[in-house]
């Protein structure tokens, strides 16, 4: 079959032919239709993430596909079977082996290209804002990179969790797509001078930042008293350094979201937002903006346009003809 190897955090991935996996005792094989790329797609490939599978590996961390073969043991799942997984990697290939405990079936409605859109983008935000955050209706939240991968997602849910939700984007066409998605008022981090915009918007309860530095330190100080900050990644590659004595005087709390490190230590926190969250996508509460989808073959330029800050929403490969899939 053909995958998307990492052989060396030296040099690029490519696609080779390599084996067909077989499943193993309670894993079902899924014969792939698409995966999502993410930011911490490029960090693998350079070494940097928090968790660094054994080289060479097959990198896609969240895919969409078909149940092709069952190993031993495993009850709940058929054959044909439409359904979704997550994992660290082995997304990026014409098949894929995972725990059938991993395994989410799929609504019909549901095509491939949005389920392998949704769950760390949107499982990331829910988690962030619902289990960490405690956003509450009515309060602010200040979204940084707000049309990216995650960001999208969290100007979505803040608003179907009842939030005035301030977009932080770079450019209008990049603004328009968080507006389309609810934000309530946009923010140019390109243009406009942060501080001034962020104090005029008179305070914010929550911030969530994908981004770090540049903008970081000047949303920490737009919080109110109790404002919770949740820091979700650094697609701006500058971590920021938070002064304590800020925290101490305006009684603020910073909180970290590394949303598969659930999966192993309370993966109820997963599973229970998936379901609230397919719920809504049942229900037409929330759609996935994908802005590429690219065949297996141009999966680095694809990881390219993530690093690049060309893509918004997400970028999903393709394993499949679009017009055969369902």
């Amino acid at each position: 079959m053909r995958a998307f190897v990492l052989t060396s955090t030296d040099t690029p991935p490519t696609v080779n032919e390599i084996a067909t996996p077989e499943p193993g005792p309670g894993e079902v094989r899924l014969k792939v239709h698409a995966c999502g790329l993410n930011f911490a797609d490029l960090l693998l490939a350079r070494g940097q993430y928090q968790e660094r599978p054994a080289l060479p590996f097959v990198m896609g961390m969240e895919v969409s596909g078909v149940v092709d073969a069952l190993g031993d043991g495993v009850t709940g799942l058929q054959p044909g079977q439409r359904v979704a997984a997550f994992a660290s990697s082995g997304g990026l290939a014409e098949y894929a082996c995972y725990p059938a405990a991993a395994c989410l079936p799929l609504p019909e409605a549901m095509p491939h290209e949005h389920a392998a859109a949704f769950m760390v983008a949107y499982g990331t935000s829910h988690v962030a804002l619902d289990h960490r955050a405690r956003l509450k209706e009515g309060e602010t939240l200040l979204v940084l990179g707000a049309a990216g991968g995650v960001g999208l997602t969290a100007v979505e849910i803040g608003k179907q969790m009842g939030a005035r939700v301030v977009a932080v984007a770079r450019g209008a066409d990049k603004l328009a797509v968080a507006k389309a998605a609810g934000a309530d008022e946009l923010i140019d981090s390109d243009s406009a001078d942060l501080k001034t915009a962020f104090k005029a918007l008179g305070g914010v309860d929550v911030v969530y930042d994908a981004v770090g530095e540049p903008v970081a330190s000047a949303a920490l100080r737009a919080l109110r008293p109790e404002g919770r900050y949740v820091v979700i990644g650094f697609a701006g590659a500058q971590v920021p350094q938070f002064p304590a004595n800020l925290l101490l005087v305006k009684n603020i709390d910073v909180v970290g979201l590394y949303w598969g490190g659930y999966a192993s230590f309370k993966p109820r926190v997963i599973t229970d937002s998936l379901r609230t969250l397919m719920g809504w996508h049942a229900e037409g509460r929330i759609k996935p903006h994908v802005s590429h989808i690219l065949p297996l073959a141009q999966t680095y330029e694809g990881m390219e346009l993530i690093r690049s800050r060309k893509s918004t929403g997400k970028v999903v490969i393709t394993m499949i003809d679009a017009a055969s899939d369902h």
